[in-house]
């Protein structure tokens, strides 16, 4: 029967290697690896600016090409171009339709207008008649006072109304329609001068690029081209109503 010690030496002598030493088994690396990634906004795009860029030298942390300017570039160019695209796909949709919508409402106002002014036509007709009938009174030898006037009557104040209405909804329709496509034009020229390319450090680009952003903010850009879709709405229904009350007058 071994002693205890002998057992014990025995355990201590199985964890020698033939040349005497411990054997020291390596140790486990963990099976997930946790890394911090900035992630662009509106993209699943990573980037590890500390590898994009150099480190920058010691007290120049906020120099005019320190990295701090370039990271903001990168993330700010990639915001603007995810809002950029984002207003000129509703900007382009909308100057279609405005275009094809005004067309359509001018050429019936060209039309529905003319029932406001006096049908000369029938003017004419009637004075024609009147005239007539005081030749006629004049070679039967009686006096053209006795002639009875015309009973054409010009003046219907229903008619008259109704028509203002209706020429009324679709004016106002045409002018929402066209007020929507001049301000679709100036989101254009706002988001042009906003992507226009910026000269200079990055400093002076991270500056000019948020003067930019400011007036975007300031002149409620993202309001008006939210506006936008709700203006050619109400431009639509303006004219369904008033092409409601013309067809109910046929």
């Amino acid at each position: 029967m071994k002693h205890k010690g002998t057992k014990r030496k025995d355990r201590v002598a199985n964890r020698l290697n033939p040349s005497g030493e411990h054997s020291i088994s390596p140790a486990r690396t963990p099976s997930h690896t946790y890394s911090f990634n900035v992630t662009a906004t509106g993209t699943g795009d990573r980037y590890d600016y500390e590898q994009k860029y150099p480190a920058d030298e010691q007290g120049e942390g906020m120099a005019t090409n320190a990295r701090v300017w370039r990271v903001y570039l990168d993330e700010a160019g990639q915001f603007d171009m995810d809002m950029v695209e984002n207003f000129r796909d509703t900007v382009d949709v909308i100057l279609v339709f405005a275009g094809l919508f005004s067309a359509i409402v001018s050429t019936l106002v060209s039309q529905t207008w003319l029932a406001l002014q006096p049908d000369y036509s029938q003017i004419a007709a009637a004075l024609l008649m009147e005239l007539i009938a005081v030749q006629r009174s004049i070679a039967a030898g009686t006096p053209p006072d006795e002639v009875a006037p015309s009973s054409l009557n010009l003046d219907s104040s229903t008619a008259v109304n109704t028509d203002r209405w209706i020429n009324g909804m679709f004016f106002v329709s045409l002018a929402v329609s066209l007020s929507t496509a001049l301000l679709a034009v100036l989101v254009k020229q706002w988001i042009q001068a906003y992507v226009s390319p910026i000269s200079g450090t990055p400093q002076h680009q991270g500056r000019v690029r948020h003067f930019r952003s400011m007036g975007i903010e300031q002149w409620h850009v993202p309001l008006i081209v939210g506006l936008l879709p709700t203006l050619l709405h109400l431009s639509l229904f303006l004219f369904f109503v008033g092409l409601i009350a013309l067809l109910s007058t046929l």
